[in-house]
């Protein structure tokens, strides 16, 4: 693993195909393509902090693909989390990178994503989740909306 990708802020490396972080800089996103990742994801909200206008030029200009599902802060919707399944499903088999402002609304997504799609241990990917933040209650909530009970121990 690159240690350039260790310094994007709130990285986490899920597996060796799907990489998380909050917005990478600019000049990252040629880490991001040395590290083999084929796609870039991308929840932000083009008002998000740091945001980059020109991010999908960026990306393509490196060769890898970019998707963009902006991902309102204070108000996930359940379509936006479909977007991100069938993206996650259209990319599969591909190196990922999948970021967000600050790597929170990828947690979440993530966390679900992993547990309704790929079937993993629904704790290990909630410590995961909380390796990054403890929802709110706006994000909270939607998450329940989908897993009602989050498992026992941390």
């Amino acid at each position: 693993m690159s240690p350039a990708l260790e310094e994007i802020q709130n990285y986490l490396r899920i597996s060796p195909r799907l990489h998380t972080a909050g917005q990478p800089l600019e000049e990252q996103f040629a880490a991001i393509q040395a590290a083999g990742c084929h796609a870039v994801i991308n929840l932000a909200m083009e008002y998000s902090p740091d945001f980059l206008p020109d991010e999908q030029q960026i990306v393509e200009k490196l060769g890898m693909s970019y998707v963009h599902i902006p991902v309102e802060w204070e108000a996930p919707r359940p379509q936006d989390l479909e977007a991100f399944f069938e993206a996650m499903q259209r990319l599969e088999g591909k190196t990922l990178f999948i970021h967000c402002a600050r790597n929170m609304r990828v947690s979440a997504f993530m966390y679900l994503y992993r547990v309704l799609k790929l079937g993993e241990d629904q704790l290990a990917c909630l410590n995961d989740l909380r390796r990054i933040w403890e929802p709110n209650p706006v994000w909270q909530a939607f998450i329940q909306t989908y897993i009602p009970q989050p498992p026992a121990g941390r």
